[in-house]
């Protein structure tokens, strides 16, 4: 009995924590179910690693009251998300878009791997090409002299 306690105290501290305050719960379960889907998409600020639904930081607080509150006033989810970019910037954004300014960030990784692969075969391409040099006669004579020394 005592290890399934301990063993259930386990798997409830590894559960993520939510930051969500009861106050902060809209009334209507699907508002919030969207509230909760654009939150957990957005980083917080100060934590930088955390989205804005797990941290407890203040500034994520604001954040999430902010996403209520244009759910709220009718706009889509999109629009949400738009109005927190253009107010605090891309960083905002735990999976950054795609786009002319994010590219080497999303291909940059794929074009080194190539640049990688292209190396070695390249490289493995000019090992095998490499002939071994004839040895001169005077090589050869030595290197009969040598064997025959046993």
């Amino acid at each position: 009995m005592r290890a399934f306690i301990i063993l259930l105290c386990m798997f409830l501290a590894a559960l993520p924590a939510r930051a969500v305050q009861p106050d902060e719960v809209l009334p209507d379960a699907q508002l919030e179910q969207r509230a909760r889907g654009i939150s957990a998409g957005l980083r917080c600020l100060v934590c930088q690693n955390e989205s804005i639904d797990d941290s407890d930081a203040p500034l994520a607080r604001d954040l999430r009251l902010l996403v209520r509150d244009r759910l709220m006033a009718g706009d889509s989810d999109q629009a949400v998300k738009d109005f927190v970019v253009d107010r605090y910037g891309e960083f905002v954004l735990l999976r950054p878009v795609f786009g002319l300014h994010t590219a080497l960030l999303w291909l940059g990784p794929f074009a080194l791997l190539a640049l990688g692969i292209a190396g070695l075969v390249h490289g493995a391409g000019r090992h095998r090409r490499r002939e071994t040099p004839a040895l001169t006669d005077d090589e050869k004579t030595r290197l009969d002299a040598l064997l025959r020394k046993d």
